[in-house]
């Protein structure tokens, strides 16, 4: 059982599994990320973010993203795992580790995940420029894969980038999830979380979600007035508990999100599970104290 929330998060009212922790003292906005999603007005200071969930009751996955392509200051994974213990009762800790970097990468990786304190893995494929089945990022499933915690892979289009000449050098071939299928067949026993909605491959992804039983689509990067009807139709029916929210926080806030997610076509009885249980499962909290 994950020690956030102490151990209880009954009080929740949802867990947003895609939330980005950026620097503090970095005023860098991405205008082609800020064009494309538009000006959420959410906090990007780490005490106002936190406020921001705590004043929701909404628990959190927070990471940052470890890569050398845009040139973006980003926060490391040793501050990720500070600022979520500073906030246990709603920030759970994933870490991300380029691929690229090899043994020094893995070691990292070894490290934090023998502290007990990160519960997750978070990578960005076209920011990082691998392919999920590259055999260079094998070595960092293995760590996560023994210790049966989650991988989270970006698919689909990137909104960083976007407009830019070039995109920004970021190449979208590696958003395809469907390398992602070979993952969840070499690594069964590590959850995979599928982010976004894998714009133009969304019957990929449905199809890898529907056929592993390790696998899971985070609906973050975009709001849900936007979700392709094949998307709602599965979310309603046959991957009902294998959808997670997410925001994409603070490109997306969850106020918006949320209040989008009530003008589209999710069942009621299918919303509790999307906004908060398939995550408390998947994460391993207890619902309330004394639960295992």
């Amino acid at each position: 059982m994950n020690a956030a929330f102490g151990g209880n998060a009954a009080a929740l009212t949802a867990i947003d599994v895609h939330v980005h922790l950026e620097p503090q003292e970095d005023n860098h906005v991405d205008a082609a990320a800020k064009k494309y999603f538009g000006d959420s007005g959410a906090a990007r200071d780490h005490s106002g973010m936190a406020q921001y969930y705590r004043s929701r009751k909404i628990g959190f996955v927070v990471f940052s993203v470890d890569e050398r392509l845009t040139g973006k200051p980003h926060v490391t994974n040793d501050e990720v795992v500070q600022f979520a213990t500073d906030n246990a009762d709603i920030a759970i800790p994933f870490a991300s580790i380029d691929p690229n970097r090899g043994r020094e990468g893995v070691s990292e990786a070894k490290r934090l995940v023998s502290t007990g304190l990160v519960r997750g893995l978070k990578l960005h494929p076209p920011v990082q420029q691998f392919f999920p089945n590259d055999r260079i990022a094998y070595r960092l499933y293995e760590v996560f894969a023994e210790a049966r915690l989650p991988v989270i892979f970006h698919t689909g289009h990137s909104g960083i980038g976007t407009g830019l000449s070039g995109g920004g050098g970021i190449r979208l071939k590696y958003g395809n999830p469907l390398p992602i299928d070979d993952v969840a067949v070499d690594f069964p026993e590590m959850p995979i979380i599928m982010a976004h909605p894998s714009f133009p491959w969304q019957d990929e992804a449905i199809s890898i979600c529907l056929h592993k039983p390790n696998v899971y689509i985070d609906l973050s990067g975009w709001s849900p007035k936007y979700f392709a009807p094949q998307l709602i139709q599965y979310a309603n029916t046959l991957l009902k508990h294998k959808v997670l929210f997410g925001s994409d926080y603070p490109l997306i806030t969850p106020d918006r999100w949320m209040a989008d997610l009530e003008k589209i076509a999710i069942r009621e009885e299918v919303r509790p599970l999307i906004l908060k249980e398939n995550a408390r499962k998947l994460l391993g909290l207890a619902e309330s104290e004394g639960e295992v």
